[in-house]
């Protein structure tokens, strides 16, 4: 316990010779003060002794979430476990997530994951884990909270838009193995691309499915269905995007820093040759599926079917931290090809098609989206 006051006392004096340094910006500092005063009070009254090391994250942490919902704190143990998230397997409960008004909400399910099994939907509000209230917890601290050993169970409160009572799940922790593409010929002239995250190899499989399903003389159109892709590298969606068009531009991002605005261009050659297709998007659609379902739209090489999707525009810079957690912070917004953003606002599909089902198996029957998209496709 000394040690950790001594490290408190060294960090505001610290904070006292930038005060010096900089008197100029005396109002922070005495915000500075005030917030020592206040850490001060707490480890005298508060009823229950504190850990000061998780209240100065908790701190850090509050401060990177008042900016926006996707800026954040991450010690250590969340921040190696946040690198295999991209790198295609992690264990948990396979959703996609962000907090929004000191509330977990799902971004996205993934696709055959505990989650996506389970019923959760895109746009659900997290009220409960097990029985912890969620509300004053941090986003890492909800994230810790829902992983936990394989086979294990977890009850999870949820909240959803137009059910006035909540929903309570019972959902089983597994390995979760993300595999990004998968593939199919329908009606046999037409293929289907399911892309389910932007991970390390998205592009690669995508390219791989794409070249079998030419070798098919009768293909005429494809359908891209990016419903549920809570997004993932940027790389990826401009690669993607690439393989459908001949020119133009893809996205731009848009910085504090004008040297750091970026465009990204396609290169030519459309892999497909040109063919007819649909791309199919959700509220569950989100970051790398929005510049993907953008640009395709701007340039009008695709036509846009389902629902309005989530509005995730902005760029998150992963910055290491010496303690080895990291933050991370948002340090640009996308730009679609047309100067629009897409943050808060998305991007709105040609053909408006309400989804009537819960999972994402190919059933044209029961999948209304994707049997429009058919029939549109077949005249």
């Amino acid at each position: 316990m000394k040690f950790k006051k001594i490290l408190i006392i060294l960090f505001f004096i610290n904070f006292i010779f930038l005060k010096n340094s900089f008197s100029s910006d005396s109002e922070i500092y005495k915000k500075i003060d005030l917030f020592g005063e206040v850490l001060e009070k707490i480890n005298k009254e508060y009823v229950d002794e504190i850990d000061q090391s998780e209240s100065m994250d908790a701190a850090i942490d509050g401060l990177l979430q008042s900016l926006d919902p996707y800026s954040g704190y991450m010690p250590p143990k969340i921040f190696d476990e946040m690198q295999t998230d991209t790198s295609g397997e992690f264990g948990g409960l396979g959703i996609e997530v962000t907090m929004e008004a000191g509330v977990v909400k799902v971004i996205s399910p993934i696709d055959d994951t505990p989650a996506s099994r389970a019923g959760i939907k895109a746009g659900d509000y997290i009220v409960k884990i097990e029985n912890t209230q969620v509300q004053g917890k941090s986003l890492s601290e909800a994230v810790d909270l829902m992983r936990g050993p394989v086979g294990s169970s977890i009850e999870l409160t949820i909240r959803r838009r137009g059910e006035k009572k909540a929903l309570i799940f019972e959902i089983t922790r597994e390995i979760i193995e993300i595999k990004s593409v998968k593939a199919d010929l329908l009606d046999k002239n037409i293929g289907y691309l399911r892309l389910t995250s932007f991970n390390e190899n998205s592009a690669q499989q995508i390219e791989n499915e794409i070249k079998k399903l030419e070798k098919n003389k009768e293909l005429k159109a494809y359908i891209l269905d990016l419903r549920n892709n809570p997004g993932g590298l940027l790389s990826q969606a401009i690669t993607i995007s690439d393989f459908f068009l001949e020119n133009g531009e893809i996205v731009s991002t848009k910085s504090r820093k004008s040297s750091e605005n970026r465009k990204w261009f396609a290169k030519k050659g459309d892999i497909t040759n040109g063919k007819t297709l649909i791309v199919l998007i959700n509220y569950g659609s989100a970051s790398a599926s929005e510049i993907v379902a953008g640009a395709l739209k701007d340039h009008k090489r695709a036509i846009i079917l389902g629902e309005n999707s989530y509005g995730k525009g902005s760029v998150q810079s992963i910055i290491p931290l010496k303690n080895k957690g990291a933050i991370r912070l948002t340090v640009a917004k996308y730009y679609l090809p047309s100067g629009k953003s897409i943050s808060e606002v998305g991007v709105s599909p040609d053909i408006e098609i309400d989804e009537k089902l819960d999972d994402f198996k190919i059933k044209t029957e029961t999948d209304n989206q994707l049997n429009y998209a058919l029939k549109l496709l077949n005249g």
